[in-house]
């Protein structure tokens, strides 16, 4: 009653679920075979799922889909459009970042032409010149310090005023690295005019 069957008397259940297996079965009657364990049911679906039927195929389907979605994010950056924006220009508390910083003016996004006159007039080998470009050096970093440094109280203050339970972590050094760049090279671009109160 309780021994375990010999091999000759499990050979034939073999050949059963076999020939079972390529029938059509009635969902009423007994599978006629064992329930596998549920660790060897996962592995046998996730190998289905896993194993694409044409590897190039699914490449190709892959590299179509990323294609497509970075230029529905290029076009989001051009026109501002929340939807398909990246992860880190989403929000409400990043488009009022920006559209804060793009309603003024910056000393910061004029640094790349600053740097570049005084880059060329530090080359010219006038000691005065020379002098004067160093000189120009120090007021223009002191002055982005002094603007940044304002823009960053006044743009936290604003930030806790309108968004008092939003999170709000990195929104102040967006805005901050938003201010070196030039208003025409800044994505996603600006949706304000100065001057103009976002």
């Amino acid at each position: 009653m309780f021994r375990s069957r010999s091999k000759e008397e499990k050979a034939p259940t073999d050949k059963v679920t076999a020939d079972l297996s390529k029938q059509p079965r009635d969902p009423e009657a007994p599978k006629g075979r064992p329930t596998p364990k549920r660790s060897e049911a996962q592995t046998q679906r996730r190998r289905a799922q896993s194993a694409p039927l044409d590897r190039k195929a699914a490449m190709r389907r892959q590299r179509e889909a990323r294609r497509a979605d970075l230029a529905r994010q290029r076009e989001a950056l051009a026109g501002g459009d929340e939807r398909y924006l990246p992860p880190r220009d989403k929000g409400p508390v990043r488009r009022f970042v920006r559209d804060f910083v793009d309603s003024r003016f910056c000393i910061a996004e004029f640094f790349l032409p600053l740097a570049v006159v005084i880059l060329v007039l530090s080359m010219i080998r006038v000691p005065q010149l020379q002098n004067i470009a160093l000189l120009l050096w120090l007021g223009v970093i002191v002055m982005i310090v002094i603007d940044s440094i304002g823009l960053w109280i006044r743009l936290k203050k604003q930030l806790n005023e309108r968004f008092p339970n939003e999170p709000k972590r990195g929104a102040v050094a967006y805005g901050l690295m938003r201010t070196l760049q030039m208003r025409r090279l800044r994505l996603p671009k600006p949706q304000v005019k100065r001057g103009e109160r976002p």
